[in-house]
């Protein structure tokens, strides 16, 4: 087997293990409604619509990556995540082995030990020790022309944020939620590039990359660890569409 078919081999397996244990997966909530000009047919369910298993992977990763970074995982969640385990532990794969890490992490953390840890890195005493927003990071600021110009997008798009959120739309976990639910809905992969690489791609590693180190990241190094592993393929991905 050539090595670019064992690293096909080995994505491939992610997929399985992905789809098998994360698609859909209960805790993660609609973040955006539709408006009513641009609602689907009742009887059409996006997450029905016949999207490859190529797609259904993606928008499985997406969610769960949105579900962790939005709020702590409860036990069912974590016990979720520890179905990925061993399997996965294949060498040279980045994906692979951030997947592997992800689930180890899961088994021997408490979701209490979990929550007192999201609450250290990302709210805090008035500012936790991550800021996990766009216009932060690309402005040094909370809620500037980056949010505007995502709002325009997200219009665009026929999106709104839901009101029982209270959260900027430019929220790592909002954004993820949304790419998840345009590939669940068969946007057209050039929109899905476009949303990427204009609200997305410019500053979702150092994101994940200032998660990783953070002082109280324990299990979250393990989610910062998947996140930049799926990223990073996903801008293989999307170069390889254009």
């Amino acid at each position: 087997m050539s090595e670019s078919e064992e690293n096909n081999n080995m994505t491939s397996q992610a997929q399985a293990l992905v789809l098998e244990e994360m698609d859909q997966p209960s805790s993660v909530e609609v973040r955006f409604d539709t408006p009513a000009s641009a609602k689907h047919n009742p009887n059409d369910n996006p997450i029905d619509n016949p999207i490859d298993e190529e797609q259904k992977y993606r928008a499985s990763a997406y969610a769960l990556i949105a579900a962790l970074l939005r709020s702590a995982p409860d036990q069912e969640m974590l016990d979720r995540l520890d179905g990925l385990s061993q399997e996965t532990t294949a060498d040279g794969d980045d994906l692979l082995l951030a997947m592997s890490t992800l689930a180890l992490s899961a088994k021997i953390h408490t979701p209490m030990a979990i929550d007192d840890e999201f609450h250290n890195l990302f709210i805090g005493l008035g500012k936790g020790e991550v800021v996990p927003y766009g216009s932060w990071y690309l402005t040094g600021f909370l809620m500037e022309k980056p949010l505007s110009d995502l709002r325009d997008d997200l219009a665009r798009l026929g999106y709104e944020r839901n009101t029982s959120v209270a959260e900027p739309e430019d929220h790592i976990a909002a954004l993820c939620e949304v790419v998840s639910l345009m590939i669940a809905e068969g946007a057209d992969l050039s929109v899905q590039n476009s949303f990427f690489q204009s609200h997305m791609v410019n500053w979702v590693d150092q994101f994940f990359g200032d998660l990783s180190k953070a002082k109280s990241a324990v299990f979250y190094k393990a989610v910062a660890r998947f996140g930049a592993a799926f990223i990073a393929l996903e801008n293989e991905y999307f170069s390889m569409q254009t």
